[in-house]
């Protein structure tokens, strides 16, 4: 067994951990004040080419791996989850399904302008009925002179109202007991895009309701074989949850980071309050926790780039991951003390960003379902 990552995804590494420092870091608190949309780094980060780095270069990719993406996803986290979302939802949800399943002219048309950061892609899956419950979908396609008509409802989608967001890969029942995904480009008539959440966190990333009346796309977007649907997004998500989980890793190692730091200058009954045993065992237990997080989405990572069953270990890491990014960041704050509670200091944005970490990307409950099926119980 080799732990030394290749040194194509330590340099990776590196440079996307001093583009966090020095880019993101700096813009970070007021982005999530304002709650303005990152598209300068979106922009900066499309051109380093992190935008599309596990698909192929034939179609505008970094053809890099699964694990490279995880690492450049981490490491986004450590310094602000609202842009790691955005990469995260672009690349698991909104281009996979293309790459994964679109046709030679699906992934010709769309491909390119995803991978470049051109274009944003999104996915619509959850609505009222359909959340944990997946398979519940209420939104209808029904084919009529050529086209499918849409109608139906999606929510809590990421990426999709911005004014570079593309399509967004909808599921839709197009028969009563079949379901199937539908690509829908923006500005298409029917198809209308609803007011921005307001969130606990995650407050530069761009999350609201869709809806669909009358809405007409060709018989061609359709994605894969009809019927297929259901069987695609449970792979998609299987993928996707390496990435939140890589998310997970990240916070925590943020604010393991911004504890240590914080403790190392704090000064208390004459000392820095780092020499005090009792923040000493915190921040052991954090540093302890996260490196058995990272190495578990790591593996996640590897089984899928070696094309061996991942579906167990993604759920895994999911679960550990969100756990432990609100852990660590309660942690973080607790050792703050009451500037943990002051929105410039970062581990307060920590706080309230983890949460949606233990359910975006299927609850915890349904990864303990996951888990515990793999398991056969």
């Amino acid at each position: 067994m080799l732990f030394d990552l290749p040194d194509e995804t330590r340099e990776l590494q590196r440079t996307v951990r001093d583009f966090a420092a020095g880019e993101v870091a700096p813009v970070a608190e007021e982005l999530d004040r304002t709650k303005a949309f990152p598209y300068e780094i979106v922009r900066k980060m499309g051109e380093l080419g992190w935008m599309g780095i596990p698909f192929p270069e034939e179609h505008g990719g970094a053809g890099g791996s699964t694990l490279q993406y995880a690492i450049a996803v981490e490491e986004l986290s450590r310094v602000d989850s609202s842009v790691a979302i955005t990469m995260c939802a672009h690349t698991s949800l909104g281009t996979q399904p293309i790459h994964l399943f679109g046709s030679p002219e699906q992934k010709e048309r769309y491909l390119p302008d995803l991978c470049a950061g051109r274009r944003l892609g999104a996915f619509g899956l959850t609505e009222p009925e359909a959340g944990s419950d997946a398979g519940n979908v209420r939104t209808r396609a029904v084919l009529d002179g050529g086209q499918w008509v849409i109608d139906g409802a999606k929510q809590f989608i990421t990426n999709a109202g911005t004014e570079i967001s593309g399509h967004v890969a909808i599921t839709a029942r197009t028969g009563e007991r079949e379901i199937s995904n539908l690509i829908v480009e923006r500005g298409t008539p029917g198809y209308e895009q609803g007011a921005p959440y307001r969130k606990m966190g995650w407050n530069a990333s761009d999350t609201r309701p869709l809806s669909f009346d009358g809405c007409r796309v060709g018989e061609d977007a359709l994605l894969g074989p009809r019927g297929q649907g259901f069987k695609q997004f449970l792979h998609i998500l299987d993928i996707g949850r390496i990435g939140v989980a890589a998310m997970g890793v990240g916070l925590a190692q943020g604010a393991l980071d911004q504890a240590l730091a914080y403790a190392r200058e704090r000064q208390a009954f004459g000392q820095a309050i780092s020499k005090f045993q009792a923040i000493q065992g915190k921040l052991a237990d954090m540093a302890t926790e996260i490196e058995a997080a990272r190495l578990l989405t790591y593996k996640a990572a590897w089984l899928k780039d070696e094309g061996r069953p991942f579906t167990l270990t993604a759920a895994q890491a999911k679960l550990k991951t969100g756990r432990l990014a609100v852990r660590c960041s309660e942690e973080a704050v607790q050792i703050h003390g009451g500037y943990g509670y002051i929105e410039e200091y970062p581990v307060c944005r920590f706080y309230r960003d983890a949460k949606i970490l233990t359910i975006g990307e299927g609850t915890d409950e349904v990864q303990q379902m996951v888990i515990a099926r793999a398991l056969g119980a």
